[in-house]
């Protein structure tokens, strides 16, 4: 009986390290979004820091100064809004065009990383243009209805079937072809697929209707 109840434990343990390993394996490729994400806008916000910092040096202000400045204008952004709003009431929400239907605010992180897998090295049409796609797929009904469905069907993709989805680093121009695609530019001109004829092993995909080349890319019906 003893024997029983020792070996009932020893399975029990070996369940309970494989669901933990389990748990770490998926959530690890959503950690390291996050921190590419992260990573990626502090380099964003830091460059257009080191902009601003340059367009103060014409000033010539004595030493010290320009950084008193910057500061003050912070300070300024960050206090005038809450001091209106005080005494005016709530600030209205800035004008912003809606979102096309089906596209949530999170999909624009899971666009921009499509872009830096499938078009890190293309211009920057074609990178908006590889957003365009999914958006075109959208709003077809041969497709999913959900830019996550969409993105994660099998084989739909090819970096996402090697893994290279969640291995690239995102950064603010990616994000920008994204926020271009969503704002109705579509460089495919409604193309629903799109491939490199020199890499491209499907027989299948040089039947579809060519509408477009960008860069390296061939966008079809």
């Amino acid at each position: 009986m003893q024997e029983k109840g020792q070996r009932l434990k020893e399975v029990m343990v070996t369940r309970l390290l494989e669901a933990g390993e389990s748990l770490k394996n998926k959530t690890r490729p959503v950690i390291r979004a996050a921190g590419e994400w992260t990573h990626s806008t502090w380099q964003a916000t830091r460059r257009e820091m080191q902009r601003t910092w340059q367009h103060l040096k014409p000033l010539y202000l004595p030493r010290g100064w320009q950084s008193r400045l910057l500061l003050g204008l912070l300070l300024l952004t960050i206090l005038i809004p809450g001091i209106y709003s005080a005494g005016m009431g709530a600030l209205p929400p800035p004008a912003a065009r809606p979102l096309p239907a089906g596209v949530r605010t999170d999909d624009t992180n899971l666009l921009a990383r499509l872009v830096a897998a499938e078009a890190e090295d293309e211009p920057y049409a074609g990178q908006v243009a590889v957003v365009a796609v999914v958006l075109n797929r959208l709003r077809h009904p041969s497709f999913p209805n959900t830019i996550p469905d969409i993105i994660f069907e099998p084989w739909a993709f090819e970096c996402v079937a090697n893994g290279r989805y969640w291995e690239v680093q995102v950064r603010a121009r990616d994000y920008a072809a994204a926020q271009d695609a969503l704002n109705d530019w579509d460089p495919s001109n409604g193309a629903l697929f799109f491939f490199n004829p020199e890499t491209a092993t499907s027989a299948w995909i040089w039947t579809r209707p060519q509408i477009t080349r960008i860069g390296n890319h061939i966008f079809t019906r």
